[in-house]
């Protein structure tokens, strides 16, 4: 697995998934709760991950789509 992209916006974090979802490329959200368990601030960015041979195109996607990858 490989990081995509961190985002603290969960709007951010749901539309590259529904991105990637529609390209067929497989992620996974990591981080999602760390918020929770620090009072819901929403300081702590999430991240978003995925198989590293998905990796350039899932990069591709998020460039085209000109989302923030927060890196």
């Amino acid at each position: 697995m490989k990081e995509l992209l961190r985002s603290t916006d969960p709007t951010i974090m749901a539309f590259a998934t529904a991105l990637l979802e529609g390209e067929g490329i497989a992620c996974f959200p990591m981080d999602v709760n760390m918020s929770l368990l620090h009072g819901g601030i929403g300081a702590l960015p999430q991240r978003m991950m995925v198989r590293e041979a998905d990796y350039d195109r899932a990069l591709r996607v998020m460039i085209d789509n000109e989302i923030d990858l927060g890196k």
